[in-house]
């Protein structure tokens, strides 16, 4: 019934219970999970959780914050988007905040690794025909922009791709929208402080909006500040649900079917017997 569309299994506090958190799944309706890969170094351990359980997928790429890390080429990002039950490329993009703060202060002009980094998996995107996973933090106006400058525009060469845990404005989310991308919202949506992220969670069309955790992180209320898993996505579908109508069971219906479609070699593989 729900889909959790993007997680991070692969992490040591999630991987050491994964049994646990596969019955917490079942006894929650979450039928089916994205792990996301964050590094190449990780991408195999991603890729085990895909190719083990028929309800995991994959996704291969590198986060923006994470460096001094093997850095991938076009080419070790095509290489492994052919492997079965890879779904998308991801998740890259952009994250200004994290580099400034933990980095004492960069400038934007010290990024420019990030910037090449997020262009490549753009081509690689383009290239294998998969989605991308956009991870974008105080750096929204280049996010955009170099996606624009990629020929992320909606059109039929584009790879589109989501947003994953928007926290953005609603102009962002329109110009993402724009571009032809989904908008996932997360756990974040139902704490105190996020009622501008609530007016854009009821901005958002119905079929471009998905649901996650970004698990092991960011559990929602009435889970917060607790180890977050798959099974809490439930709770991001019922305060949407409090937003746009409907019930919580709908909305898991509505962004699961909003997964296969963006996530298209989900269903190709269901159809292989994959």
């Amino acid at each position: 019934m729900y889909t959790d569309s993007h997680c991070h299994l692969n992490f040591p506090e999630l991987a050491k219970q994964l049994p646990e958190i596969r019955l917490a799944m079942s006894a929650a309706h979450v039928t089916r999970a994205l792990c996301i890969c964050t590094t190449i170094e990780d991408f195999a351990p991603v890729h085990h959780l895909a190719t083990s359980y028929d309800n995991f997928w994959a996704t291969v790429g590198v986060h923006p914050d994470n460096e001094g890390v093997y850095e991938p080429t076009f080419e070790d990002l095509v290489e492994r988007a052919a492997l079965p039950r890879v779904v998308a490329i991801g998740e890259t993009g952009l994250d200004y905040y994290q580099m400034q703060e933990r980095k004492g202060g960069r400038s934007l002009g010290d990024m420019e690794w990030q910037r090449n980094r997020f262009r490549t998996h753009i081509r690689a995107a383009q290239a294998t025909k998969l989605p991308l996973v956009i991870h974008t933090r105080a750096a929204s106006d280049d996010t955009l922009a170099i996606l624009k400058e990629e020929g992320e525009t909606g059109e039929l060469q584009s790879a589109g791709g989501v947003f994953h845990c928007f926290t953005e404005s609603q102009a962002v989310a329109r110009a993402a929208l724009d571009l032809g991308f989904y908008i996932s919202l997360s756990g974040i949506l139902t704490f105190k402080t996020a009622q501008d992220l609530r007016e854009v969670a009821k901005f958002v069309p119905d079929d471009r909006l998905l649901i996650e955790t970004d698990s092991p992180y960011l559990a929602p209320v009435p889970h917060r500040g607790k180890l977050n898993t798959p099974a809490y996505v439930p709770f991001v579908a019922k305060l949407l649900a409090e937003l746009r109508g409907g019930t919580a069971e709908s909305i898991g219906a509505l962004t699961s079917t909003n997964f296969d479609t963006l996530f298209n070699r989900v269903t190709e593989r269901v159809s292989l017997g994959n």
